[in-house]
Order: structure tokens, then C-alpha cells, then sequence
């Protein structure tokens, strides 16, 4: 049996990409709600996301409205498909086996 993935079964991870894979394809959560969600300072949530960047997880844009800054973030078709594997996995590991005794 393969184990969960490593990389988003850390909690502060595991947190952010399950509020964004509530979300449609495609659509954005902006950092200050997506801190909210999982509860974390802004530097323990940008080195998270940082980390689910490199692994192409999710997607961050940065922008202005008007003069203030906006940090925005969304799961990609790969973090999506990640996601999905690693709650497959995790269904796996719970699901009793017909062990034939």
C-alpha cells in the first residue's frame, strides 16, 4: 500500500489545499481569507505556500487594486489531481480489507 503523500499531509498544507480544492477550477482565494481558513501567521502561510509552489500544487498572483497589494492563490491542475490521490490513499488506509484467514 503506497503511504499519503508527504508533502501535503503536513496540517498547515493539508489545510490550505482543502479549502482551495472547495473551490472551482481555476478560481482564486485571496491570502487573507485563505489565512483565516487555516488559522496560521502570514510568514508560516507564504512559507507553505512557497513550499506547495515549488511542487506545482498551487498557483500564486500577485497584483494592486487600486495602491494596496492583493496575494491571491489557487490549487493547479496537478495540486488538484494530488489532492485527490492523497484522500484516494488516505480512503485506502481506512477501508477494512477482506483478509481470508
Amino acid at each position: 500500500m503506497q503511504s499519503p503523500n508527504d508533502l501535503i499531509h503536513q496540517p498547515v498544507r493539508l489545510k490550505i489545499m482543502a479549502a482551495l480544492n472547495t473551490l472551482g477550477s481555476r478560481q482564486w482565494l485571496d491570502f487573507v481569507s485563505l489565512r483565516s481558513i487555516v488559522d496560521t501567521t502570514d510568514g508560516n502561510l507564504g512559507a507553505h505556500l512557497g513550499t506547495l509552489e515549488g511542487a506545482n500544487y498551487v498557483q500564486i498572483k500577485k497584483d494592486f487594486v487600486g495602491k494596496k497589494p492583493r496575494t491571491r492563490v489557487c490549487l493547479t491542475a496537478g495540486g488538484r489531481e494530488a489532492f485527490g490521490q492523497y484522500v484516494a490513499e488516505l480512503h485506502a488506509i481506512l477501508t477494512p480489507q477482506n483478509i481470508e484467514g
